[in-house]
């Protein structure tokens, strides 16, 4: 059972693209169908993070906005994985009842470590290759949390 659910930021929430206005402006295309995936985790008792290599004004907005539980940026490879057992160790929670799901080498070692694990169809290889993975029939930034939500809820791991 999982008891704690944690995403990647670009590439997963995202399309990974980084779109620039003539200002300088940042800007991120998000989807709606993710929110509600972290709304039915919440209301389902699920804690939720955020842990990425990001670390932008947009993340921080969207993730209020989905009220994450725990939001780590600008981490990467063993940081992320450190945020993601101090998380665990505050909360009484094991690692094998962790869902993670990211789509970059910077997610590789929290996907070795966790419980549960999947990523977006357009993944990078090396990460589609993890051992017991599940490769997602969605792209990042098209639902792909979404769609994993429902397919944890239909095997009543949450």
């Amino acid at each position: 059972v999982i008891k704690l659910f944690v995403s990647d930021v670009d590439g997963v929430l995202t399309d990974g693209s980084m779109y620039y206005s003539e200002n300088g402006d940042e800007l991120k295309r998000f989807s709606t169908y993710d929110g509600m995936a972290f709304s039915i985790l919440r209301k389902r008792g699920i804690k939720t993070a955020i842990v990425t290599s990001e670390n932008t004004k947009i993340v921080s907005n969207r993730c209020a906005k989905m009220k994450i539980d725990f939001v780590y940026q600008g981490l990467y490879g063993d940081e992320k994985l450190s945020a993601v057992k101090k998380i665990c160790k505050e909360n009484n929670i094991l690692l094998n009842e962790v869902s993670y799901i990211g789509d970059d080498l910077n997610c590789t070692e929290i996907l070795n470590n966790v419980g549960h694990k999947a990523c977006p169809s357009n993944a990078v290889k090396d990460i589609k290759n993890i051992k017991d993975i599940l490769l997602l029939s969605y792209n990042g930034g098209d639902g792909v949390v979404r769609v994993y939500v429902d397919f944890l809820i239909s095997k009543r791991l949450i």
